[in-house]
């Protein structure tokens, strides 16, 4: 380690992203060193054991721990001001294991309705499987969350903004509302970042990240995140979960993802800016029926936005007026803006979500969280914003 002293408790966030939990090794790199191992060696037999039983901690196992991976998940933390992070193999290892690992036969869990297809699938297909009851709510119906949980639940579980619909929920008031009955609060913060949003600073007990997303965010990298500051939670119940199930990161893709981190601030800042310009230059054309972007003043939670979020997002959703034919036109008149449904990429990407992330909901499932036939999802990216601009009018054209 280098005998230079550094109080990282005094960097902001910026630094923070570029330099936290950096660990240098006897060869003094630069970049962060890339550890790929699967195991590690005992000076002896007495040394394995002391390892094994606590007495002397160590790295024994990758699926356990790795010092890449240690080096990611520090520095995540310290950007989402958590205590704890653990680093896992993708965002829905993240939601999957952060919801499974307390949960028991028995237990109620309560989630928005307004959610990923995969989460969905979680929630109403294979919690009950295991004997837990679940309840959708609509998401930012206070009163819907105040009635489902007037009795206990174990868990609620929300993202916001929503996928694809960017749907806002009201952190503070849901968390209070959870807590008051015991419940555990489990956010999927992958759609505004940490860059965006904390939502522990309004109180959820656990977030979650598909790293994929905007942390890696170059299209390269799998990966996930859970974060907490609840101690016993994380070792008592989440730990022991994913040591013994193997939903690891691998130490190459951890490291990729701490590449992503130091550019994490200046790829979502423009991409904000670029959403954005675009988000208004989507509301002058005739062929478009709405444009959803929380940083319009039109989007019917602006001033929740503007509490909760730094800015709008890197996200667009706009309907078009002609249904799935005027989407599938759209989308296959466009030259520069990529057709695919991952999302958070420096790359413009665009999707049709009732025919790709949310075809395996029913119609009438789709339209009561508003996923129309003519709803596309926008992930804006970090190109020059005159030319996305160009390709959004020549093919709404």
């Amino acid at each position: 380690m280098s005998s230079r002293s550094k109080d990282e408790t005094s960097w902001r966030s910026a630094t923070r992203l570029v330099r936290g939990g950096q660990q240098r090794s006897e060869f003094f790199e630069t970049s962060e060193a890339l550890f790929m191992t699967s195991g590690y060696v005992y000076d002896s037999a007495e040394a394995a054991e002391q390892a094994f039983t606590g007495e002397n901690p160590r790295y024994v196992y990758s699926r356990y721990a790795n010092p890449t991976n240690t080096i990611f998940e520090t520095r995540l933390a310290a950007i989402e001001g958590a205590e704890y992070c653990m680093g896992v193999a993708s965002g829905m290892a993240a939601v999957f294991a952060a919801l499974i690992a307390p949960l028991k036969a028995g237990d109620r869990v309560v989630a928005a309705r307004a959610l990923f297809g995969s989460c969905a699938y979680i929630i109403a297909d294979l919690l009950p499987r295991y004997g837990i009851e679940t309840e959708f709510v609509d998401g930012p119906d206070l009163d819907q969350w105040a009635r489902a949980l007037g009795k206990p639940a174990a868990a609620v579980f929300l993202e916001t903004p929503s996928n694809p619909t960017l749907e806002l929920i009201d952190l503070k008031a849901v968390c209070d509302l959870a807590h008051d009955v015991g419940a555990r609060v489990v956010v999927d913060n992958a759609f505004a970042s940490p860059v965006l949003q904390r939502p522990m600073d309004f109180g959820a007990d656990v977030v979650t990240y598909s790293a994929t997303k905007h942390i890696d965010g170059q299209g390269r990298s799998l990966g996930g995140a859970i974060l907490t500051n609840d101690k016993a939670y994380f070792e008592d119940q989440l730990r022991p979960f994913a040591r013994n199930t193997g939903p690891s990161l691998s130490p190459f893709n951890a490291w990729i993802l701490l590449k992503g981190l130091e550019t994490l601030d200046l790829r979502v800042s423009r991409q904000c800016e670029n959403a954005l310009e675009l988000a208004r230059h989507l509301e002058t054309f005739a062929a478009v029926e709405r444009t959803v972007y929380p940083g319009l003043e039109s989007h019917p939670q602006h001033a929740l936005a503007k509490r909760q979020m730094k800015k709008g997002g890197t996200m667009i959703a706009f309907e078009l007026k002609d249904g799935k034919a005027g989407a599938f036109r759209t989308l296959n008149a466009l030259k520069t803006i990529d057709i695919s449904n991952n999302l958070g990429d420096a790359k413009s990407l665009i999707t049709h979500p009732a025919t790709t992330t949310h075809q395996r909901l029913s119609a009438e499932e789709r339209a009561r969280v508003g996923i129309s036939d003519g709803l596309v999802r926008l992930s804006v990216g970090i190109e020059d914003i005159n030319d996305l601009k160009d390709d959004l009018s020549q093919a709404l054209a």
